[in-house]
């Protein structure tokens, strides 16, 4: 059943927070929508808190009441004559045979065409077994063959292992080039959580600084790199994913717009890509980097 709450705070993210913390969920559970932004005022006159409205589903289905029949009006009796006498029925013999054809037929639970009612109680399968539904499989990691060792891998593996040292991370560093002048990265070893941080900021980081690094001062041969670790970004679009739908049915169901956490690029796209199909609904974005978001709306146009 899906149920929101109203939170306030000096700024979209702390409110975001604080409504988290009542709830005890994670960000990729519930939806937020911005009703209004924090408003600083001139020395402290006029300012307001922002205020954003946080939707979760509390996994409980929505009670439904029964819906109760008018009684049926009782027939009125009749009421004879006490002197009137009672007419006796007459039936004609066609009529009293076939009552008599009647008694002699078997119950319908002992015909041999159907089967008595506690054989076909048997033979139903179990409510439980029937509700049952396999879980979804995360996607298969791409099989990228043999690591990378040319120049440009070379220069990722020195930048990154010189990185992780200031890090105080023993990780692996392992290329793979998916197609001519992209490479991904693959971080192996343990405790990689302080690598990827808080939803991937420190793994988006160490991207950043890397594909800086092997491409400055060339303006040719430019590299595009993408670092993973515990395969995140895998996980992370999955879960990008099932928010986009999740929100979408939401849209639909109530038709207006829901406004998302601010997200990178790449994050943006997979929204984007995950709902270009979807009836009934439209994506865009809005803001300026870092605060860029996307803006789920109802389109009539593409129901």
């Amino acid at each position: 059943m899906i149920k929101f709450i109203d939170v306030t705070g000096k700024t979209e993210d702390e409110a975001i927070q604080s409504a988290l913390a009542q709830l005890g969920m994670d960000r990729d559970d519930v939806s937020v929508e911005i009703l209004e932004r924090a408003k600083a005022g001139f020395l402290g006159i006029g300012s307001a808190p922002a205020r954003v409205r946080v939707s979760y589903d509390d996994g409980k289905a929505e009670e439904v009441k029964p819906v109760e029949k008018p009684a049926a009006p009782k027939p009125e009796k009749k009421v004879e004559p006490a002197s009137a006498p009672k007419a006796v029925p007459m039936y004609a013999p066609e009529v009293l045979q076939k009552k008599e054809s009647r008694a002699n037929d078997k119950p319908r639970t002992e015909r041999g065409d159907r089967p008595a009612r506690e054989d076909r109680r048997e033979n139903r399968t179990p409510r439980a077994e029937r509700a049952e539904r396999p879980a979804p499989q995360p996607k298969p990691i791409v099989d990228l063959g043999e690591e990378c060792h040319d120049e440009k891998s070379e220069q990722i593996r020195a930048f990154l292992k010189g990185l992780l040292e200031h890090m105080d991370s023993a990780a692996e560093v392992r290329v793979y080039e998916s197609e001519k002048g992209r490479y991904k990265v693959y971080l192996e070893g343990e405790k990689l959580g302080a690598l990827i941080g808080r939803r991937g900021e420190t793994l988006d980081a160490i991207q950043q600084l890397t594909n800086y690094s092997i491409n400055r001062g060339s303006e040719k041969n430019r590299a595009r790199v993408q670092v993973d670790a515990e395969n995140y970004r895998e996980k992370r679009e999955q879960s990008l994913e099932r928010l986009a739908e999740k929100v979408a049915g939401k849209v639909t169901k109530y038709r207006r717009n829901v406004t998302l956490e601010p997200m990178n690029a790449y994050e943006r796209h997979v929204i984007h890509t995950a709902l270009q199909d979807t009836p009934s609904v439209t994506t865009f974005s809005i803001g300026t980097e870092p605060n860029r978001r996307v803006v789920v709306s109802y389109d009539r146009t593409k129901a």
